[in-house]
């Protein structure tokens, strides 16, 4: 009798240990602190509180469509199980595809309202609602897969949403170095945290080629693979030599890119396939020097700094094009979606100068300059692509020919080739390098792994406007949008990729996203606060951001220079000092506005959560 009873004790105890788990903890939002910021907000007094009881009503939206199982698995890896209901009542998350269409939000908004009765999300297409969803997300604790809440209040809003441009894309560079399904995956989920919807996938390159192909097969068993140089600083890489064997780089198999493809789809994301050409052919000539304009020289993948690439494909061969529409024809199999982009960017001429077949084909062509063979390479896969009912991307060197009706500039050397583009009538996608380069240090160079550009900083990024000056109403209608770029030179492992990602997407999909008149710097400083909390919550790895000051000055009548000084980060502290000495935790905290003369040593050093960060900053008061 005493065992039984005893067994009874141990059975309750762990019965009460489960039902507490399962209780979890409650917590109440009190701000709509969502990236990017939508274009209207309106917080009312009221709350509604989600919880296990809540109910899920999919309206006019199957529950095995991809966004009802996207939005079913995700709030079960939030602790949440909600029961899918026929029709909606009280306390239910309504997931709306309207019967009219709704011409404020367009094509990829939302409205939501969350009252005390329920969650109602709407929208004139499933990526609508997911954009939606993903809002919602952002509201719930930045640690909700972590730590189960069995109760989270939500402020009353009324919240209308959509995207200022149709392009916001992240591009990545997997030439130099490549970067497996697993990651390619997780660049989509941040993708998708922040509403991007276009992912630029730079396949080939001087340094090898990425993608499986039956046509070419040694483009895999050669041009896939170089020596191996893991630890050497990319600018320090010597060339290799015919003794080293070819064992760093890899391929996506066809397998692997349709996994990639429809994970993508999944999440509303359009893949880009980029495949460059008629440049940067190292990988190319390596495993076919056939086709080169010299079939002797010695090509090989390239395992380091190589700039500039006079590796190009000779135009005066016929089956150099035949070999390029083969090669379009596999690409146009495994992408689906309508637009691939060429590259055709930094091509050098000299092979072209000295080959007898290229001036041939230049004066069959009736060509007087080897940038307009260029051109007819880029128009021929132009026309060839539109043939199977495709469209072509190039950077911004193919804005400097004559372009084919549905040719898409990509520029990356400022907005002048976009805005040049959009002038004639084409769509441009502004990438300018000093801007949405990620690749470029992120902060003082002196403090950051080594990179391979000048310091962009979140701040910097946030200033991009992706539209220029100077266009009438209707060409203004030609910017498509904008996207980041990370190309791989340094980043050799994934945790580099996502730390010169991250927060610097954020900002990037915020000037994608958001009206220019509702954004703030320092409202989505705040919120990279609770970003940062929610990217580690989930394993993402970030940079905390530049603690470099920044300082501002403006004279007064009476000669004094007045100086506001800030910083990148929220929550950091800066002190200074005025006789030339180290700030220390004892020297003047900056507070407000500092009056001070010409010739005065301002020397300010940043703290932040307790510690010192970077070096210390001068400046000269003028």
């Amino acid at each position: 009798m005493k065992e039984v009873k005893k067994y009874g004790i141990v059975v309750w105890v762990l019965l009460t240990l489960v039902t507490m788990a399962g209780c979890g903890k409650s917590y109440e939002v009190t701000d709509v602190e969502v990236i990017p910021e939508p274009v209207t907000v309106a917080k009312k007094v009221r709350s509604f509180t989600f919880s296990n009881s809540t109910r899920l009503y999919y309206s006019n939206l199957g529950q095995n469509s991809q966004t009802a199982k996207y939005i079913t698995k995700s709030l079960r890896q939030m602790h949440f199980k909600p029961r899918v209901v026929g029709h909606p009542k009280g306390n239910t998350l309504v997931l709306e595809l309207l019967n009219e269409r709704d011409s404020t939000i367009g094509d990829e908004g939302y409205r939501m309202e969350i009252k005390p009765s329920g969650i109602t999300i709407s929208a004139n297409s499933e990526r609508g609602l997911f954009y939606g969803y993903q809002t919602l997300l952002q509201m719930f604790p930045t640690d909700a897969t972590q730590v189960r809440y069995s109760k989270v209040t939500l402020p009353e809003c009324s919240i209308v949403d959509y995207p200022q441009y149709e392009w916001r894309g992240c591009h990545l560079d997997v030439s130099r170095h490549f970067f497996g399904v697993k990651s390619i995956k997780r660049l989509l989920d941040l993708m998708a945290m922040y509403k991007m919807n276009k992912f630029h996938w730079h396949l080939t390159d001087d340094h090898g080629w990425r993608l499986e192909s039956e046509r070419m097969p040694k483009l895999n068993s050669v041009g896939s693979w170089r020596p191996d140089r893991s630890g050497v600083v990319w600018s320090d890489i010597e060339p290799a030599t015919d003794e080293e064997e070819c064992t760093y780089g890899g391929y996506y198999t066809k397998a692997e890119v349709a996994e990639i493809v429809e994970y993508a789809a999944q999440r509303h994301i359009d893949v880009v396939p980029e495949i460059e050409l008629p440049g940067h052919a190292s990988a190319i000539l390596a495993a076919y020097p056939e086709l080169a304009c010299d079939e002797g020289k010695d090509f090989r993948v390239q395992v380091g700094t190589y700039y500039p690439s006079t590796a190009v494909l000779c135009l005066g061969k016929e089956e150099v094009m035949n070999a390029v529409k083969g090669l379009l024809d596999e690409v146009i199999g495994l992408f689906p979606y309508e637009y691939i982009h060429i590259g055709g960017n930094e091509v050098a001429y000299d092979e072209w100068e000295e080959c007898p077949r290229c001036q041939a084909k230049m004066r069959a062509l009736k060509l007087k300059e080897e940038q307009k063979l260029h051109q007819w390479m880029v128009s021929e896969m132009s026309k060839y692509l539109a043939e199977h009912g495709r469209h072509l991307i190039g950077w911004d060197e193919i804005a400097e020919g004559n372009l084919e009706d549905g040719d898409v500039v990509m520029s990356w050397r400022g907005t002048q080739g976009g805005a040049m583009a959009a002038k004639s009538g084409y769509r441009a996608i502004m990438a300018p390098e000093d801007y949405c380069s990620f690749d470029y240090y992120q902060a003082d160079p002196k403090y950051q792994p080594i990179s391979i550009g000048p310091p962009l900083t979140l701040d910097r990024v946030y200033s991009f406007n992706p539209m220029p000056t100077g266009l009438t109403a209707a060409q203004s209608q030609l910017v498509w949008g904008g996207e980041c770029m990370l190309w791989s030179e340094y980043i050799n492992d994934w945790d580099y990729a996502e730390y010169m990602l991250m927060p610097r997407l954020c900002a990037m999909a915020e000037d994608l996203w958001t009206p220019c008149e509702r954004k703030d710097f320092i409202w989505f400083r705040h919120k990279i606060v609770s970003q940062k909390l929610r990217l580690s919550a989930l394993g993402f790895k970030y940079c905390e951001g530049s603690f470099k000051p920044i300082v501002k000055t403006s004279h007064e009548h009476g000669g004094k220079c007045i100086v506001t000084i800030d910083t990148e980060v929220e929550g950091a502290f800066v002190y200074y000092t005025l006789d030339g000495t180290m700030p220390t935790l004892e020297s003047p905290t900056y507070t407000a506005p500092l009056e001070l003369e010409s010739g005065t040593l301002l020397r300010l050093r940043v703290m932040y959560e307790g510690l010192p960060k970077e070096g210390t900053y001068d400046y000269n008061i003028k």
